[in-house]
């Protein structure tokens, strides 16, 4: 064991203790294929007995990478990012690199200096859920020459490397579900406007309504951010006959749901609700609802996979991946 005031575990130190040479102790460090598996895990457990901390800076000098990827998205107090942010990290890890963690709030000027953070760290990609499509934050990537990926965000004609749910059928598949249940007169809720998503969710929703030959008269739609305004909207709704109900995202569906239960209406027996992305499915929440699940581990997986080959060939041509999405029912339609 290292003593903590001693000088750092070099690898000419890891080598004269194991008796290995100082490239064999460096490629079995590596998990490299030509040395051995036993010789691997037997360097490599006597240099964490000796305390040895990998120099990664003097890595990234030598190779010109640092081995550090970049995730910036909203806000790690919306379940949706902490959840992608986690399984991106853990796909991360798996294949050698560190995550730099970063949020923008929404707000364009905290997600340009973001990137700019990113940048200055030298990262080797990034990874972004933009405020918008105009960001300031995606030209400065652009112009940086950064590879980046786009996550849970499409943009017709980009040349942007992207992977993102089929927001549209979803939209349908919630849609379906509740005229399935019974009812005839239905509802889109949303708290705020998200780029791409509510566009192509309400688009799919109206979709199955016309399938089922609902009139646009009994389809509403409504973008509300306060509480009181969110309320006073449902009640309206309610009394004009609105028993279904489509939220914009799970966590706007459990803070409706709270909403109602506060004045005393039921869940799901004075207006069934549903919502997007089966949170439920990686977090734990005391009330179940049906959901469509978007497949975050998938997206996590799909874009790492997309990041590190265009950080090791930029002219690949981009690639755009749409993720299927399926609906889970927890009876709260």
């Amino acid at each position: 064991m290292k003593d903590a005031s001693s000088r750092p575990v070099t690898l000419h130190d890891i080598a004269k203790a194991t008796g290995y040479t100082i490239n064999t102790v460096s490629r079995a460090l590596k998990d490299k294929d030509d040395i051995s598996r036993e010789t691997c895990a037997y360097v490599q457990r006597v240099a964490r007995e000796m305390g040895y901390v990998r120099n990664y800076l003097a890595s990234s000098l030598r190779s010109g990478r640092t081995k550090t990827l970049a995730m910036i998205a909203g806000s790690m107090l919306n379940p949706f990012y902490a959840i992608l942010t986690d399984l991106i990290q853990r796909e991360a890890i798996s294949l050698g690199y560190s995550l730099l963690i970063l949020c923008h709030q929404d707000n364009p000027e905290t997600e340009l200096q973001a990137v700019e953070m990113a940048l200055s760290r030298r990262v080797d990609g990034v990874l972004i859920t933009p405020c918008s499509f105009d960001s300031p934050a995606l030209s400065h990537l652009r112009d940086a020459g950064i590879p980046f990926v786009l996550l849970s965000r499409y943009q017709d004609g980009t040349r942007d490397d992207c992977v993102y749910c089929d927001d549209e059928e979803g939209g349908y598949l919630a849609g379906r579900h509740l005229i399935e249940t019974g009812h005839r007169k239905l509802a889109m809720l949303s708290y705020h406007q998200v780029v791409f998503s509510s566009r192509k969710r309400f688009t799919g929703f109206r979709r199955a309504c016309a399938e089922a030959a609902i009139p646009e008269s009994d389809i509403r739609y409504a973008c509300l951010e306060e509480p009181a305004e969110i309320l006073a909207q449902l009640r309206e709704w309610m009394d004009d006959g609105i028993s279904g109900l489509f939220s914009f995202c799970d966590v706007e569906a459990w803070s409706t749901i709270t909403l109602l239960e506060n004045v005393n209406l039921r869940i799901p027996e004075d207006l069934k609700v549903i919502g997007f992305d089966n949170i439920l499915g990686y977090v734990s929440f005391p009330k179940p609802i049906c959901s469509v699940d978007c497949h975050l581990q998938e997206e996590a997986h799909t874009a790492i996979d997309i990041l590190r080959k265009r950080i090791h060939d930029s002219s690949l041509p981009p690639q755009q991946v749409m993720l299927p999405v399926t609906l889970v029912c927890r009876c709260s339609t």
